[in-house]
């Protein structure tokens, strides 16, 4: 299930505010809630859909959104932290240093959501450790706009990411596959070089 599965649950557009998030999940929790259709398996179940996605939205919704520009929203342009605007996501980094590359790539609207809500999973798959399924999800992102510089910069990062924590595992060659990986993504950015040069100097010194 993606973000805008997450989003249908509670009736709202992909995009929604928190404060909109609550609002609906409030409403149908008293609407669905086993206490007031005792014996209805599928109120249960519609319960526990949506108690999921709300435990799931509440962690990634922004708290501001204007509501006339929720369903045509564009994906949110990295920006170097503690300068984004509150109403979007910090963008996804490697370390708070970390400048992120603007992207030039003019995409269609379809092509805009399909970003933003990668975007959003991409982070909540990150922050859990689910490695292997953050870079499938932004590979095939990457396949559909190949020319975006910001999906490359992602892609990179969920490449160091993962050969950071192979190195946890002591998987080591596997480690360097995905450390090169990530420098040959994005070969220009500076800070993400910074990252996986650290990370080879941990490699050297552990093993």
């Amino acid at each position: 299930m993606d973000i805008a599965d997450y989003y249908r649950q509670l009736g709202l557009r992909s995009g929604a505010s928190l404060s909109q998030v609550k609002t609906s999940y409030r409403q149908l929790a008293r609407q669905y809630h086993p206490d007031v259709n005792p014996g209805n398996e599928q109120a249960k179940n519609k319960f526990i859909a949506i108690t999921e996605a709300y435990k799931f939205l509440v962690n990634v919704a922004p708290h501001h959104v204007a509501e006339s520009k929720v369903a045509n929203s564009t994906p949110p342009t990295a920006t170097p932290p503690d300068q984004g605007v509150k109403a979007q996501p910090q963008p996804v980094k490697v370390t708070r240093k970390e400048v992120a590359v603007q992207s030039h790539t003019d995409l269609s609207a379809v092509e805009q959501k399909l970003k933003q809500d990668a975007y959003f999973e991409l982070q909540q798959l990150l922050k859990y450790q689910r490695f292997p399924r953050a870079i499938a999800l932004i590979e095939g992102l990457a396949q559909r706009v190949p020319e975006d510089l910001e999906v490359r910069q992602w892609q990179a990062i969920a490449y160091q990411r993962w050969g950071r924590h192979l190195i946890g595992e002591k998987q080591v060659d596997k480690a360097r596959i995905y450390l090169k990986k990530a420098v040959k993504t994005d070969p220009h950015n500076r800070a993400l070089w910074a990252e996986v040069e650290r990370d080879f100097r941990r490699l050297e010194e552990i093993y």
